[in-house]
């Protein structure tokens, strides 16, 4: 039977979530109890000479590093080892592992790098640490490309070869087909080892599916505790623990994993949690890299659906998995003038309106409050009523204002009912529309006040929008301003629970930004409204 090692990388690839600042406690901590628990490899953190030493952090300019961390700690029967970013770390800060607390050096790399990165393995060889080649997005290598590493790793002859799914894209036959194709060319005296991510959710499936596969190398499988990492993080390394005691003979001490996740990790994950998330699904989804839609969610602009879409036009992989920030913004400026004709959203919407007046509703409390004089108002001037994020029972509404996704299903049913059968919707466009399409869609990204804390206003968007498209006059109700001492809404559901503590500064903001608005439109308020009071606002019931 092939021999497994488990190897523990929590030091390392788990400083991604907290930039390696797990606090010396903590690291001590983290790497005593993974060696109570017999963990084979323990990886105890980045060698990069870019970023200064800290006692307090598991990224350090050198070996000599290592060793202040961590050389008064006993290892027992567990191998210690770092890792670097090839071209990080100058060779001249790697001591001789003899005389290192170290005994291995892991190294990562992309596929344009091989040779060279490859070269520096032999390097670290000579210096006599068992040396790792960690391949980088193993997805993005052909089978050439494969082929001309695994040359390169059979004369360098490092300790292990690893695939490494940077992205999380994989599923077990695309693992299985790299695993085979290296098991079946690379040097027996080198082991095979594979680091899973969990974008997809199959960190640990793939992890197990690598563990079953019948290779004739020995192996090695990493994990972190509590799958604690980069992006969506890690195989958890008690799973995969768990079951290598269970189906393969082992024996790790489980629970001392427990406590180090108990004592050490879980601080970290209330502030900052890492896991499965639908970010990290839809980049694996479209095999491309995080920082594409990074760029995208900036925008400000788009529905999740429509990011899906967007990142599906990124074209070649090598584009996709390498991020070339240019071809994504052109891209995302085609992609939003296609699904977004605003010049005949306006035309269509200015046709909507025709000549009445316009009556915009909030959902403040005197809209109920007042109903009486909003109806009478209604019945004496026939207006087209738009209201903003919600659909009043108290009145029958023309058009609806969208920008919120929340809001857009919250109200989804209440469209359905007779009374509003007909009504129009106007919807920016990060809002995606169920059972067929928007009446009409706008940019939203122009719409927002990306200064201000809370930059997505609905009442000031609709207001910035109605002055682009040239109208002049609106008539306003329910826009009371905000009390940070009662329910703001006339539907207490659709308090939201920030809004009490920004409310001085939501009241001071909009009765400034409808001041100025004021100075080209004529802004009309039927019910009382904060923003047209004279008085100063103090945050108090209104």
């Amino acid at each position: 039977m092939k021999d497994i090692k488990l190897l523990d990388c929590t030091l390392r690839d788990g400083g991604y979530v907290n930039d390696w600042k797990f606090g010396y406690v903590n690291m001590v901590s983290i790497f005593e109890r993974l060696v109570d628990a017999e963990v084979d490899i323990i990886e105890v953190g980045f060698i990069d000479d870019r970023r200064p030493f800290d006692m307090d952090r598991s990224i350090f300019p050198d070996t000599a590093s290592a060793d202040s961390l961590y050389g008064a700690l006993d290892k027992k029967k567990s191998m210690v080892v770092g890792m670097i970013d090839y071209g990080t770390c100058d060779i001249r800060n790697i001591s001789p592992c003899d005389k290192s607390y170290l005994d291995g050096i892991r190294v990562i790399f992309k596929k344009g790098k091989m040779h060279p990165a490859m070269e520096y393995c032999r390097q670290l060889k000579v210096l006599g640490y068992k040396v790792f080649s960690q391949l980088v997005s193993v997805t993005s290598y052909s089978q050439e490309e494969l082929m001309e590493l695994i040359d390169l790793v059979n004369d360098v002859e490092p300790y292990a070869v690893s695939m490494v799914d940077t992205y999380g894209l994989m599923d077990d036959e695309e693992l299985l087909g790299i695993y085979s194709l290296l098991d079946e060319n690379v040097k027996q005296n080198i082991r095979i080892g594979f680091h899973a991510h969990n974008n997809l959710q199959l960190g640990y499936a793939n992890a197990i599916s690598f563990l079953r596969y019948r290779g004739n190398h020995d192996v090695l499988v990493d994990g972190t505790l509590y799958g604690m990492g980069k992006s969506a993080g890690n195989a958890p390394l008690e799973l995969v623990a768990l079951t290598l005691n269970r189906k393969y003979g082992k024996s790790y001490n489980i629970d001392p994993m427990l406590e180090a996740i108990n004592e050490s990790l879980m601080e970290f994950f209330k502030r900052s949690p890492w896991g499965y998330k639908t970010f990290f699904y839809l980049c694996a989804k479209n095999r491309c890299h995080p920082n594409y839609l990074v760029d995208y969610e900036r925008e400000e602009n788009l529905s999740v659906s429509d990011m899906d879409d967007l990142l599906s036009h990124l074209g070649s992989e090598e584009i996709r998995l390498m991020y070339d920030k240019d071809t994504g913004k052109g891209i995302y400026n085609d992609f939003v003038s296609e699904i977004c004709d605003e010049g005949k959203a306006i035309n269509d919407f200015l046709d909507f309106l025709g000549n009445k007046d316009i009556l915009l509703l909030g959902p403040g409390k005197n809209i109920g409050l007042q109903r009486k004089k909003v109806n009478d108002w209604i019945n004496d001037n026939n207006p087209v009523v738009i209201s903003i994020n919600y659909l009043p029972d108290e009145f029958k509404t023309d058009c609806v204002f969208v920008t919120n996704s929340k809001r857009y299903h919250d109200m989804t049913l209440t469209l359905k009912k007779s009374k509003n059968e007909k009504v129009k919707i106007l919807a920016t466009t990060n809002v995606t529309c169920r059972n067929g399409d928007f009446d009409f869609v706008i940019n939203r990204a122009p719409l927002l006040e990306r200064d201000e804390r809370i930059m997505d206003n609905s009442f000031l968007m609709l207001l910035k929008f109605i002055k682009k498209i040239g109208i002049r006059r609106v008539y306003c109700a329910g826009f009371d301003g905000y009390s940070d001492r009662e329910n703001n809404y006339n539907d207490p559901t659709m308090e939201y629970d920030f809004v009490k503590s920004e409310a001085l500064h939501l009241n001071s903001h909009m009765k400034a930004a409808i001041a100025e608005y004021r100075k080209s439109m004529d802004i009309n308020f039927i019910t009382y409204s904060a923003y047209d009071a004279t008085e100063d606002i103090e945050g108090g019931a209104i």
